[in-house]
């Protein structure tokens, strides 16, 4: 692991055995399923969206042990690139989404191949630069329409039969959009594929010597992780009907870093836990204003020092221990 990601957590937390995988899985899906009917679905649709997200940065992160601080380019691309499509274009939500996964999986195809080059903070430095380039852009282009947003985005009808202007209806598209990435995101980690992306993270030099292409297996990982974030902003830009420059800015790059972080990094399940702890201060603690950040500042010193596995990973550690 480079010395950047040292100074943000420990060693990532051993994986669970798949039946507890799936056992924990089963548990979460059904939770999410009866969510709905319980909580306001459009804060749910916004959790989930940044549920995937996190889950995106922690595949990166987590498992190749890159740490990326530009990751917000690929969330905030995409939901414009949704947006514009499905307002001015009137292109279906499915091709819509898929539009803006194909953008954030060009743009983190270009990005990984300059920032690859480097390793630790000097990486980290390159995609926070770039990122902030694509941050300028979308700031000037006429498209984006600036600091105004594209508001009011249709929602359409899903492969022409499913009317997403309905609130369930959307939220139950979105969760299966997350569980599908969730997955997906599982199966990379546990393929061979996967395998080597963690002995790249435990041993770079031994990886090579061993005859891996390691810039490769990053670049491969980088692309994937920049998909899968895309596939999370376009999602969240028809399910809240807006694309801003919030979600491209530098600082939505640090909210996923804390998500990660607060629920346990290189953990399946951590930055699920952590990215609805976020949202949900960001939306229930919203009176107090800026208050909210120091709030944000308070839990990430106390998780750093404190719970080190984050809330995920303290707790499998505490359950292997009475095991």
């Amino acid at each position: 692991m480079t010395a950047a990601t040292d100074v943000l957590a420990p060693a990532a937390a051993p994986a669970p055995r798949r039946r507890d995988f799936e056992v924990v899985f089963a548990l979460m899906a059904a939770l999410l399923v009866a969510a709905p009917f319980v909580v306001y679905p459009v804060f749910l649709m916004q959790a989930l969206c940044f549920a995937l997200f996190a889950c995106a940065f922690n595949l990166l992160i987590g498992y190749v042990g890159l740490l990326s601080f530009g990751h917000a380019m690929f969330l905030g691309s995409a939901g414009y690139v949704s947006a514009h499509a499905a307002k001015e274009w009137g292109v279906t939500p499915e091709l819509a989404i898929l539009l803006g996964v194909l953008t954030s999986g060009a743009i983190g195809l270009v990005v990984g191949a300059l920032a690859i080059r480097r390793q630790g903070i000097y990486f980290a430095m390159i995609t926070l630069a770039l990122s902030q380039m694509i941050y300028f852009f979308c700031l000037q282009a006429p498209f984006t329409h600036g600091e105004d947003g594209i508001q009011s985005v249709p929602r359409g009808k899903l492969f022409g039969v499913l009317d997403l202007a309905d609130n369930m209806t959307m939220y139950f598209f979105v969760l299966a959009v997350f569980l599908g990435g969730f997955l997906l995101i599982y199966r990379i980690i546990h393929s061979p594929f996967g395998q080597v992306l963690k002995a790249i993270r435990e041993n770079e030099p031994r990886a090579i010597s061993l005859g891996y292409s390691v810039d490769r297996y990053k670049l491969a990982a980088f692309v994937m992780s920049a998909a899968l974030a895309g596939l999370a902003g376009a999602t969240k830009s028809l399910a809240l009907q807006n694309a801003s420059l919030t979600d491209v800015h530098w600082s939505m790059s640090g909210e996923v870093v804390l998500m990660t972080l607060i629920g346990g990094l290189g953990t399946m399940f951590g930055p699920v836990v952590g990215a609805f702890v976020i949202i949900a201060m960001l939306n229930y603690l919203a009176q107090f204003g800026q208050w909210v950040l120091v709030i944000q500042g308070v839990i990430f010193v106390v998780c750093v020092l404190a719970f080190r596995r984050g809330v995920v990973g303290e707790i499998g550690a505490l359950i292997r221990r009475e095991l």
